[in-house]
């Protein structure tokens, strides 16, 4: 940016005394919308990571239960560092970078420890299948692992026929109907550590052979913490990058991704190693490629 000059170099000034600033922006040379988006996701994602990190050794520094002393003291400066560091993230995160939700997960789970005198825990009775049958789920635009592989779980094991709608990240009011899942303040989310995918498995109850293992696969890629250290985690995130960038459109990525996650299932209810099985469809396995989306 620079200031308009006049022969003589000083700056141009209107007859009523003001000055004209100039400024030069020219577009970068090949780069289209498409991937200045992807810049800044990968830049806001790669602050989030960082951010859940310094968020969970903070946490881990806590311990399980918080207590009034020297180290309680530091927490609470170290919360509000994270806090404002998230609100600094949030103000530049454009598009919805994915990570968001885990680092936000872990900072509550800080405060929720902090707290003088924790509310006690409710003995909530376990969701009943039957209740979020015919009903429309709602997640955030561009999904990626942990939203993929959610999606799977509610059409192949809570209801083959929900309808899915995709919505902004920030700002979007569910209707009254509407199960939100994998958002801020959603009905089912990262709960402490663990990412949606995990929620909805142990929210329901779900006990089929093989989910735990996609689980720990699930979090060790969006939570990038390596809790469970699952050897399979860096191939099977490649493949979900390569979804994301072959399909542009949420309901494709799912369908895709559906049908690789039911093929997994498989793969690990049969206790094998190699990768290389071909799976026939069995009968309760979802046709993705026919769902309608909202």
């Amino acid at each position: 940016m620079r200031r308009a000059k006049t022969s003589n170099g000083s700056p141009a000034r209107s007859s009523r005394g003001g000055e004209a600033t100039v400024c030069d922006a020219t577009f970068v040379d090949g780069l289209q919308n498409d991937h200045i988006e992807a810049l800044f996701r990968a830049a806001r994602e790669a602050d989030y990571v960082q951010l859940g990190e310094e968020a969970r050794a903070a946490l881990s520094d806590l311990g399980r239960r918080a207590r009034k002393d020297e180290r309680t003291a530091e927490a609470q400066v170290e919360l509000a560092r994270l806090k404002k560091r998230l609100t600094e993230i949030l103000a530049v995160d454009f598009f919805g970078a994915p990570g968001r939700e885990a680092a936000q997960a872990t900072i509550g789970t800080i405060e929720q420890r902090l707290e003088d005198e924790p509310a006690p825990k409710e003995s909530k009775a376990k969701p009943m299948i039957e209740d979020y049958r015919g009903r429309t789920w709602v997640t955030r635009k561009n999904v990626h692992v942990d939203r993929i592989a959610s999606a799977w779980l509610i059409l192949r094991f809570i209801d083959s026929k929900a309808k899915l709608k995709f919505v902004p990240g920030q700002g979007y009011r569910a209707k009254d109907d509407e199960v939100t899942f994998d958002m801020f303040e959603g009905t089912f989310t990262h709960v402490g550590d663990r990412c949606t995918f995990e929620v909805l498995v142990d929210a329901f109850g779900l006990k089929d052979p093989g989910l735990r293992a996609i689980a720990e696969i699930v979090h060790d890629i969006d939570i990038k913490d390596g809790k469970f250290g699952r050897p399979e985690a860096p191939g099977f995130a490649s493949l979900v990058a390569a979804i994301a960038l072959t399909r542009r459109e949420d309901d494709a990525r799912i369908a895709f991704g559906g049908e690789i996650l039911d093929a997994v299932l498989e793969l690990y209810r049969r206790k094998r190693t190699s990768p290389e099985v071909i799976f026939p469809r069995r009968r309760g396995q979802v046709d993705y490629a026919a769902r309608a989306f909202v």
